[in-house]
């Protein structure tokens, strides 16, 4: 396994990559799901990234599914001290059950952690940003759950950086735990409203990166080329906007370094990422084995300068 990375400003160390935890209770059962959790752990790798409503969306689903899979898997193996645990709260649970108000932070924590069958979160985020609640309030209601040894550590996903830099200077003022961690979408294709409306602030508030959608849904794999290739798996679907002439450039790029460097071009893909100073540890997914093999491979290749300019341009905004 390669080298652990520190989390931002926390005294936590990483692993190189995330496991996204979206695909349990989706694309894996819990059986599946533990497999690729043992050989996770197996392989040195110590990071999760899940979410409490990961999988709302699966047909008779309610939520909390991916969370209750890991739980049941700490509670079979014991294996909480090993994992640096990261969920998500916010979006929407059904019913009232969603925002960034302080009663419904203090009732989603508890739920979250039921179903974690574990006493602390490591890093507890805000999935969604909830414009009807003033960030005072909600940093105050996570600083609670910091108090009271709930929760290690805060960060925030899908906010504008206006409301993350008011979250954090409000934090600071008043002697509170700040955002530590961003997570954003970026990906070789999805560069620009990272690069243009956040790097500053990534900067200034020394934020840990968490990019979602590492492989910008399976597109950066190289098996979707053309619209009859979107029926290949059940995420298909999410991948026609990036069948273009940039999304062609990039491609041709990652088919050239990755035969120049003999791996796949998922792991070159993620290898880019890994090569940028200001990403901490991409979160991805995989839903058996060899992938697996590939993702955690990916952490371990060393691009030459070359090869990540030729990258960089190919994708150029």
């Amino acid at each position: 396994m390669t080298n652990k990375r520190k989390l931002g400003q926390s005294t936590l160390e990483i692993s190189p990559i995330a496991f996204g935890g979206n695909v349990f209770g989706w694309t894996l059962n819990e059986q599946a799901s533990f497999k690729i959790l043992d050989a996770w752990v197996d392989g040195g790798y110590n990071f999760i990234d899940t979410a409490d409503t990961y999988s709302t969306w699966v047909p008779g689903n309610k939520g909390g599914e991916s969370e209750a899979i890991i739980g049941n898997w700490f509670a079979k193996r014991g294996k909480r001290d090993d994992i640096v645990l990261a969920t998500k709260l916010g979006g929407d649970m059904g019913g009232s059950k969603k925002g960034l108000k302080a009663s419904y932070i203090k009732e989603a924590v508890e739920a979250s952690l039921r179903r974690l069958k574990t006493d602390y979160i490591d890093l507890y985020q805000t999935h969604y940003d909830d414009k009807s609640t003033p960030v005072e309030e909600t940093m105050e209601a996570l600083n609670e759950l910091i108090k009271e040894g709930k929760i290690r550590y805060i960060g925030a996903s899908n906010f504008e950086p206006e409301r993350i830099k008011q979250s954090n200077i409000f934090a600071k003022k008043n002697k509170l735990e700040p955002y530590i961690t961003l997570q954003p979408l970026y990906n070789l294709f999805d560069r620009e409203r990272f690069e243009r409306e956040y790097l500053k602030l990534v900067e200034e508030e020394q934020l840990a990166v968490l990019n979602y959608y590492a492989l910008a849904s399976g597109f950066l794999s190289g098996k979707y080329r053309k619209e009859s290739d979107l029926d290949k798996s059940p995420r298909g679907a999410g991948v026609k906007k990036y069948l273009n002439e940039r999304g062609t450039k990039i491609l041709t790029a990652l088919d050239d370094v990755a035969a120049n460097q003999q791996v796949t071009q998922a792991q070159i893909a993620i290898a880019w990422l890994l090569h940028k100073p200001y990403i901490t540890a991409p979160i991805a997914s995989a839903t058996n084995e060899k992938q697996l093999n590939d993702l955690m491979a990916a952490a371990t290749i060393q691009l030459t300068s070359t090869e990540v300019t030729l990258l960089d341009h190919a994708s150029e905004w």
